[in-house]
């Protein structure tokens, strides 16, 4: 954020070299993404994962009782973070084209990039990395601001009271 401040981005050349950098980063990220969907898909592993949802902030919802497999897990998490990077893109977007806004264009060509390879699916599928202790699925949901979205539970005590309270169970494919 400090450099930043620096860079002379009233300089129509280096306005467009971050520009550049900015699309490049996208572009990095969307590789990524794709190369994870091709070896999600080539794994397709079948192994079911069953666990409970917290319900959502403030709702007065049950706990939500899910079974799934892990190839659609991993394929349902890699279409939230391109979901996320939509909205990123879109958000520097306006920033830029509408309110005229140059620095967020530096500093989104790096944070990403840094949280894309820091996802957990990135290190299990492209950097081999073993999906065992915190890497284990199904992953800790992040909330907004950083805050918990609530605790994810696998125990067989709580997946079974959410099967029988009616909400969820059914399997997702």
């Amino acid at each position: 954020m400090q450099f930043s401040k620096m860079v002379p981005f009233d300089n129509p050349n280096v306005l467009n070299l971050v520009r550049a950098l900015y699309v490049t980063s996208n572009l990095i990220i969307a590789g990524i993404y794709l190369y994870v969907q091709q070896q999600i898909n080539k794994k397709k592993d079948m192994t079911v994962i069953k666990y409970v949802e917290p319900p959502p902030m403030g709702s007065q919802e049950e706990p939500k009782s899910v079974t799934t497999t892990i190839h659609a897990y991993d394929l349902q998490q890699l279409r939230t973070l391109f979901r996320g990077q939509l909205m990123g893109i879109g958000m520097v977007s306006v920033m830029h084209l509408y309110f005229k806004f140059t620095n967020p264009l530096l500093v989104q060509s790096v944070i990403p990039l840094k949280g894309a390879f820091e996802s957990n699916l990135v290190k299990i599928h492209v950097l081999g990395q073993a999906a065992s202790g915190d890497m284990k699925r199904p992953w800790k949901a992040a909330g907004m601001f950083g805050m918990g979205g609530g605790e994810i539970k696998t125990d067989k005590k709580s997946i079974e009271e959410a099967e029988r309270s009616g909400r969820g169970g059914a399997k997702e494919e």
